[in-house]
């Protein structure tokens, strides 16, 4: 083989391996290209997920809130029941000192 054939045939050899590259690049371009109508069915996605987190987001500060709020009405309620079984306390201990009031002057 002279010096004019091994420079065809390495030319020849690069050309078939950038054919082949090419061909490559396009097909897997090809295969893994998004086309419009995938392009808009990802957008109404990304949009529903986007609407989706504010109302999550919402929901979870109303939930947030009204907690807050139960549990301000819980104290309150709490606080009044210990307020009313005082009250019941002396009232009961009151009653208690006029019955036996009456039962001393009822025996004098």
């Amino acid at each position: 083989m002279n010096r004019t054939e091994f420079v065809i045939a390495t030319a020849i050899i690069l050309f078939v391996a950038f054919a082949l590259g090419w061909f490559a690049s396009w097909l897997i371009h090809r295969l893994t290209r998004v086309s419009r109508a995938d392009m808009g069915e990802l957008e109404q996605m990304a949009q529903a997920l986007h609407e989706a987190e504010e109302n999550r987001d919402q929901t979870l500060s109303y939930f947030e809130q009204r907690e807050a709020e139960l549990t301000n009405q819980l104290s309150q309620s709490e606080a009044e029941l210990r307020a009313a079984m005082e009250g019941l306390r002396d009232a009961r201990h009151e009653a208690e000192e006029l019955r036996a009031y009456i039962d001393r002057m009822q025996q004098s």
